[in-house]
């Protein structure tokens, strides 16, 4: 009977042992960037869904006064790869508590709306720092004027990449009345 026990009591060799730790090394080399890539893609999202919201509350508003309202840049400065709280001007939301749009919690982006000198064309538009890289992601929204394909807003625009005429890029193209990057190296190929 000691006879067997002796030779059950056999254990992992030295290189049985690193053989798995390897394993365990190639698939953490795998896996952590590809889990660091999602979670900017799901921050991301934040500042597409607000910027559609936006258009949803400007348009109500439109259809029942008639015109679009501007918002100053809201958090002043957005908060890079932290976010920061969503603190609208004079306490009511300036434009955003007009149209009556605010997001919920803290935010990674901060978000605006500029509007062309007749209020019948705007631009919204989100811009954050969120991977860190000191270039800043925008996502806009551009609502050209009627019966025009320029938009006609005027203003500076904390998220730059809007601005100039409001145009938004998809795979370079000029593109109007949907939520899109503000230029060509926004979105997908950001991350």
């Amino acid at each position: 009977m000691r006879k067997f026990l002796g030779k059950s009591r056999k254990g992992f060799t030295l290189i049985e042992l690193m053989i798995v730790v390897a394993i365990i090394g190639i698939l953490a080399a795998i896996a952590i960037p590809n889990f660091i890539r999602f979670q900017l893609k799901a921050k991301t999202s934040e500042g597409k869904v607000n910027v559609a919201a936006i258009r949803t509350a400007e348009e109500a508003f439109f259809s029942e006064f008639g015109t679009y309202v501007a918002a100053t840049a809201t958090p002043a400065a957005h908060g890079g790869t932290s976010k920061t709280a969503f603190t609208p001007l004079n306490g009511v939301g300036g434009g955003f508590g007009t149209i009556g749009w605010a997001p919920e919690g803290q935010v990674y982006f901060n978000y605006e709306v500029v509007t062309s000198t007749n209020d019948t064309a705007y631009v919204a538009d989100a811009g954050a720092d969120i991977d860190g890289n000191s270039t800043d992601q925008a996502w806009g929204y551009v609502h050209p004027s009627p019966g025009g394909t320029t938009v006609g807003v005027d203003g500076t625009f904390a998220n730059g990449a809007c601005g100039g005429g409001g145009l938004l890029l998809v795979n370079g193209d000029t593109v109007f009345n949907q939520v899109a990057p503000c230029a060509t190296n926004f979105g997908q190929s950001e991350f």
